[in-house]
């Protein structure tokens, strides 16, 4: 289940600028199949970020993430034209998404289970070396 919504995007943003930013064949519409790959290119750039301290997927999306997807799917949206705002806002949650990533902030689920060592050691066993230097040294 993605992190970013259209009901979510449109309380957020308006409705006119979703249509503004994904209606190419101005049916004065939004375009949801427009919107399919922004929203999947976020929830791939928030995972990257929280793969390092929780099991994916998560069993539900807190509100603070399900705003970080909006704001990146938005500035995703906006390709090269983003206003400055909309860059402002896109930083903001990348900084935020490497605090949590980072453990200084928490989306208030438990962290991913790291596994305990269990101090068994590897060991590797197999024939006497054949070939040294000195044996290939009249070569």
């Amino acid at each position: 289940m993605p992190y970013a919504t259209l009901t979510g995007l449109v309380a957020r943003y308006g409705e006119d600028e979703l249509v503004q930013l994904t209606d190419s064949n101005r049916s004065g519409a939004i375009d949801a199949a427009a919107l399919e790959q922004p929203i999947a290119d976020a929830d791939s750039e928030i995972d990257s970020y929280l793969a390092v301290r929780y099991s994916l997927p998560l069993p539900t999306t807190p509100t603070a993430l399900a705003r970080i997807a909006c704001d990146i799917t938005r500035f995703r949206l906006y390709d090269d034209q983003a206003p400055n705002e909309v860059r402002k806002r896109y930083e903001d949650a990348v900084k935020w998404l490497e605090a949590v990533a980072k453990g200084a902030r928490s989306l208030g689920l438990p962290p991913a289970e790291v596994p305990q060592a269990t101090g068994a050691v590897a060991a590797f066993a197999g024939e006497a070396r054949r070939c040294s230097r000195a044996s290939l040294e009249d070569y």
